[in-house]
């Protein structure tokens, strides 16, 4: 199977956008992600993966520690930034929830301990233990089809 056919497939699937951020002695880091999800509720669980070669990974392996930021619809240059794709003119200036880096304004700020890592394809699959947890209001930014997107005219619905 030809590996654009795959790349296309999946973009069909519309994501949030997140940036993953942890902090070494080296100082705080962030990388702009959409594979994640949440994994459990009892105990509270999330799962992030990243690429083998992702600078990200050897930072979080070392820290054993990360944060997920839901990036609202108003943080699409930020999500650029640290995807790698614009330059920023200043030195981001993260804050923390529960001692790990955070994106002052996310939609969700998620702080996690490493709890288990899984070697899988090219990709490292790390569960994150939820150690804290703030939110904001907003819309999402979401990612579909090599584009970022974001919700004309959200439903409200209401779950059980």
């Amino acid at each position: 199977m030809d590996d654009r056919l795959f790349r296309n497939a999946m973009g069909n699937f519309a994501t949030g956008v997140t940036v993953i951020a942890t902090e070494t002695n080296r100082g705080a880091h962030g990388m702009t992600a959409n594979a994640f999800m949440s994994q459990s509720l009892d105990p509270k669980l999330i799962i992030i993966s990243l690429k083998k070669d992702a600078h990200m990974l050897t930072k979080i392996k070392e820290s054993g520690q990360f944060s997920v930021n839901i990036l609202s619809e108003e943080q699409k240059e930020l999500s650029m930034v640290f995807a790698g794709q614009l330059k920023s003119e200043s030195e981001f200036k993260f804050d923390y929830l529960d001692g790990k880096p955070v994106i002052p304004g996310a939609l969700a700020q998620v702080a996690c301990t490493v709890k288990s890592e899984y070697v899988e394809g090219d990709h490292s699959i790390f569960i994150g233990q939820v150690t804290d947890v703030h939110l904001e209001d907003g819309e999402p930014l979401i990612f579909s089809k090599g584009k970022y997107r974001s919700l004309e005219n959200p439903v409200t619905a209401s779950y059980s």
